[in-house]
């Protein structure tokens, strides 16, 4: 999954980063105009949004990213704590409104509930055929066999069962799992994708010639852990 976080106070910004890495790909901007610029040209699955930001505030941020079309949820996280900034907040599209100081825990909670609702599911855990996916755990079992994935395989893997039967471009992927990150080798998806196969079958994550990637929910209900 991969999140903007929006925020100006360096020494929370990279605690941030550090914490939610350990599940996420993030990417950090501290400065309003650039974070617009952005949440308009780049996909995210959520957006984590400081209001108090240098260059534009961060309620005109989310004014002008929702009057533009971008549904990516929003989750102000800010240390306004008055009713009418809260209200203004979520009365201009935030999805959430979290307050500072807060526990890591709850945003991370935060995080998972809004993505469950975005992709329809009401269960805490999201499940295709034999595929059961723990988000909270990043874990995924097979037939309620455990089985052990690096994070990397863990996301891929995560992220084409939120599209079953959608095909995902290398682009989207590499997004995904490595953001802003310019330090990538050229054939990493492919080893991560050649590793998934060897736990899943090779039927399960189909490839796309020339577009991507594609995990298939028929084979899905028949998939067995190697």
């Amino acid at each position: 999954m991969r999140i903007l976080l929006i925020e100006d106070d360096p020494l929370l910004g990279k605690t941030m980063v550090s914490m939610l890495q350990q599940q996420h790909t993030v990417d950090w901007i501290d400065d309003g105009q650039q974070a617009l610029s952005a949440t308009l040209n780049e996909h995210f699955d959520v957006i984590i949004l400081d209001l108090s930001l240098p260059g534009k505030d961060g309620l005109e941020v989310l004014r002008s990213a929702r009057s533009r079309g971008i549904t990516t949820p929003i989750i102000i996280l800010t240390a306004r704590t008055d009713l009418d900034t809260k209200l203004k907040g979520l009365d201009s599209g935030a999805d959430d409104y979290l307050t500072k100081p807060f526990a890591m825990e709850e945003l991370k909670a935060r995080i998972r509930a809004i993505i469950r609702r975005g992709d329809g599911n009401a269960s805490t855990y999201l499940e295709i055929g034999t595929l059961k996916v723990d988000p909270a755990a990043c874990q995924l079992s097979v037939s309620d066999h455990p089985v052990p994935l690096s994070p990397t395989e863990f996301q891929i893997l995560y992220y084409l069962m939120r599209h079953p039967n959608q095909v995902a471009t290398r682009r989207k992927l590499e997004d995904q799992l490595y953001g802003w990150d310019a330090g990538v080798e050229s054939n990493a998806l492919e080893v991560h994708i050649h590793h998934l196969r060897k736990h899943l079958g090779k039927s399960l994550i189909r490839t796309i010639r020339g577009v991507g990637y594609m995990l298939d929910s028929n084979a899905a209900s028949t998939c067995e852990y190697l």
